[in-house]
């Protein structure tokens, strides 16, 4: 009788696209996929170590499968992993924690171990991490996330995902050119471009401490390259850019993009901070000004275009007169959302020891105060865009006899259910 798994995601689209390919790893080797939520045989928790919940959730959800099956073998991954690999270890139920380097090697180490076992840990040093491992999302959604960039070299004083990642490290542009082609052979209509610091696609490979004979990649490859490669390439129709730093996002990529039929007008920009100040302690590379020449080329040339905006809140140092600063430069922005995150402290980060600490209660206040704002800002996108038509690629769920979808610029379209729309991209008037 076949073994059963199930598979959950913590964190970021990387993360979901990582957690598939592990699905299909697994299914590979005779394993049969189960709901999260049911009776398996092996758990895998593909986990985020952005924020403090990230860390509480693997461990709740590490308490639930041993209530719901206390003879399955559990197997945590991803940055959590990484980062704390003897912490999750001590976690009664784990059975296998696998570090960065480890994570597709999965089911080699599931026939090493039998539960009852002391839990094993896999994991090496973060340096020594330098293979780009190519993961994507399909079978999982009507839109794919493909990995195409992994790791960075910034080192924002907030961040642990340097230490969870490693270096930057890039997939070519010929593999990524071929994984589109066989997605779209599978009848996937949009893909996702996802990474860590996706602007920094193509940076060479460094050698890690301590290994001469390593081969360094020069390809001389950027994003705006492979966005072009990708533009011209038989593939899926639709394409998004998931995340892009401003100070990586060239006026060359908005103008391509301006003028592109298969890239969405659609801009994910994490911004952190709209206070100059803030944004120095936090060690990022560009000031606010940039972030408004960056919004400002973006709706020139395209001016439905929806754009989305990370920000950080309660960051230490962050008065009162910093926080209004924020508030007021996003209110003014032309922007449709934002992701709001509460600033929460990591170990081994800048941001740790640095004072005066915002107290809990105003970060979750400025926090809310924010995901107000975002509620209005998408509410007024949406509206401007009322009476338009816009094609709309519906996906493969039918909810109570609903479905949904999402326009090329991002507005989630909720409508009765129909199954010749499903994985079809139907004009929609707003």
């Amino acid at each position: 009788m076949s073994k059963t798994v199930a598979l959950h995601t913590l964190g970021c689209k990387l993360n979901f696209s990582e957690t598939s390919t592990i699905g299909r790893l697994l299914e590979n080797d005779g394993f049969v996929k189960k709901k999260f939520d049911e009776v398996a045989d092996v758990y895998v928790i593909n986990t985020c170590s952005v924020t403090d919940n990230a860390d509480k959730e693997c461990r709740l959800l590490v308490r639930r499968i041993q209530r719901k099956a206390p003879e399955a073998m559990v197997v945590i991954t991803g940055c959590y992993a990484q980062l704390k690999p003897a912490e999750i270890a001590a976690i009664p139920g784990v059975d296998l924690v696998l570090g960065a380097a480890e994570k597709f090697n999965i089911t080699e180490h599931l026939k090493a171990i039998t539960k009852g076992d002391p839990t094993k840990i896999c994991s090496c040093d973060i340096e020594d991490v330098n293979i780009f491992s190519a993961s994507q999302s399909i079978n999982d959604r009507t839109r794919v996330f493909l990995k195409v960039q992994d790791g960075c070299d910034y080192n924002c004083s907030f961040c642990t995902i340097p230490m969870a990642r490693g270096k930057s490290r890039s997939d070519s542009i010929d593999n990524i050119l071929a994984n589109v082609k066989t997605i779209a052979e599978q009848g996937v209509k949009e893909v996702v471009l996802t990474g860590i610091n996706l602007g920094d696609f193509g940076t060479p490979n460094q050698p890690p401490p301590n290994q001469e004979d390593f081969e360094v990649k020069k390809n001389n490859e950027n994003f705006y390259q492979l966005i072009q490669e990708l533009d011209k390439a038989n593939g899926p129709e639709r394409y998004r850019i998931s995340s892009i730093e401003p100070n990586l996002l060239s006026n060359e990529m908005i103008e391509f993009v301006s003028t592109s039929n298969k890239f969405m007008p659609h801009f994910h920009i994490p911004l952190q901070s709209g206070s100059n100040k803030i944004l120095g302690l936090m060690r990022r590379r560009y000031k606010r000004e940039l972030y408004s020449e960056k919004v400002a080329l973006i709706k020139k040339l395209i001016p439905h275009c929806c754009i989305g905006v990370d920000v950080i809140v309660g960051f230490p140092g962050e008065t009162d007169a910093h926080f209004k600063e924020t508030f007021d430069y996003l209110q003014a922005l032309d922007i449709a959302y934002l992701h709001v995150f509460t600033y929460s402290e990591r170990a081994n980060t800048l941001a740790n020891e640095m004072k005066p600490v915002v107290p809990i209660s105003i970060r979750n206040e400025r926090n809310k105060l924010l995901r107000n704002l975002s509620y209005q800002k998408m509410q007024y996108f949406t509206n401007q865009h009322v009476g338009n038509t816009r094609n709309v690629l519906f996906e493969i769920h039918n909810k109570n006899g609903m479905m949904e979808g999402y326009t090329d610029n991002y507005i989630k379209i909720t409508t009765p259910f129909k199954k010749e729309w499903e994985n079809n991209i139907v004009p929609w008037k707003i």
